[in-house]
C-alpha cells in the first residue's frame, strides 16, 4: 500500500497534448477566431498519432475553446460567435424565445479604480490594496431593467478600460475583453442563493424591497485557471428563469 501511494500519477498522452495546446492558446499563439494547425501537422510537431491529437481536441471542443467547422478545420473560440457569446448568460424568458426578446439593453452606471478588498482579493488571486477597476450595469429585456450587475477585474490586465468603452461596445462584454485586453475568459464557477434588494438596488431594478431575487456570483477563469473577473449579478425572475444544462 505504502509504495502504491508513492508511486506518480501520469496523464494519459492525449490529456498532455491538450495541455500544450492550451500553453500555445494562452501564450497567443494562435489568437481568437484564427485556424490551428491541422491534426496531422500537430501530431507531426508533438510527436503522437493523429487520434491522440483529436482526442486532445474533442476535449478542447467540448469546453468551449475550440469550434470545429466543417471541411475547414478547427479554429480557437471567441466571444464574439453567436454560439459562444451567450454561454454565460443563462437568464431565458418563460417562453423559451430568446431571440424574441433581441440582446439586453445595458446601461454602465459606474465603473471606476479602486483598491482590492479582502474578499476580491482573495478571489482575485490579488493582495489586499490591489489596484482593481469596479463596473456597475444594469441590463434590461424589453425596457424591463431585469439584471443588475456590480463586477471587479484586476488593473492589470484591463488598464484603459472606461466607462465610455464599455457604453460604446457594441458586443458582449466578454468579447469586449477578448479584442481589447487580451483576456479569454474560459470557465466560470457560480454560487447562486435567493436574496431581497437594498433600497439602492431596488431603485436601479424599479422594483419592491420586498421583490425576490436571484444572486449569482461568478468567478471567471481564463487559461491556466487564472481569476480574471469577480461577478455578482442580481436577476429578476418574475418573467424569466435561470437555465443551467447539467453533464
Amino acid at each position: 500500500m505504502a509504495g502504491a501511494l508513492n508511486t506518480p500519477a501520469f496523464s494519459p498522452l492525449y490529456q498532455q497534448i491538450k495541455g500544450l495546446i492550451l500553453n500555445s492558446l494562452q501564450q497567443g499563439e494562435w489568437k481568437p477566431s484564427e485556424a490551428i494547425p491541422s491534426e496531422m501537422e500537430l501530431a507531426v510537431r508533438f510527436r503522437v498519432s493523429q487520434g491522440t491529437v483529436r482526442k486532445a481536441i474533442d476535449e478542447l471542443a467540448a469546453d468551449n475553446l475550440l469550434v470545429r467547422r466543417q471541411g475547414k478545420g478547427t479554429f480557437v473560440a471567441t466571444h464574439a460567435e453567436q454560439q459562444v457569446q451567450y454561454r454565460f448568460l443563462k437568464l431565458i424568458p418563460d417562453d423559451g424565445d430568446t431571440k424574441r426578446e433581441g440582446p439586453a439593453q445595458r446601461r454602465i452606471i459606474d465603473c471606476k479604480r479602486q483598491r482590492a478588498t479582502a474578499d476580491v482579493a482573495r478571489t482575485l488571486a490579488l493582495r489586499t490594496g490591489d489596484p482593481v477597476l469596479q463596473v456597475q450595469r444594469v441590463l434590461s429585456f424589453a425596457d424591463t431593467p431585469t439584471i443588475l450587475e456590480e463586477l471587479w477585474l484586476p488593473g492589470g490586465p484591463f488598464k484603459g478600460l472606461t466607462a465610455e468603452r464599455l457604453s460604446d461596445y457594441r458586443g458582449p462584454m466578454y468579447a469586449l475583453f477578448e479584442t481589447e485586453f487580451g483576456v479569454r475568459m474560459v470557465r466560470a464557477e457560480e454560487k447562486i442563493r435567493a436574496v431581497l434588494p437594498d433600497s439602492l438596488q431596488s431603485s436601479l431594478l424599479k422594483v419592491e424591497q420586498s421583490t425576490p431575487l436571484l444572486s449569482v456570483e461568478r468567478t471567471a477563469y481564463t487559461y491556466n485557471d487564472t481569476p480574471m473577473e469577480l461577478r455578482r449579478g442580481l436577476y429578476l425572475t418574475d418573467t424569466h428563469y435561470y437555465r443551467n444544462e447539467l453533464s
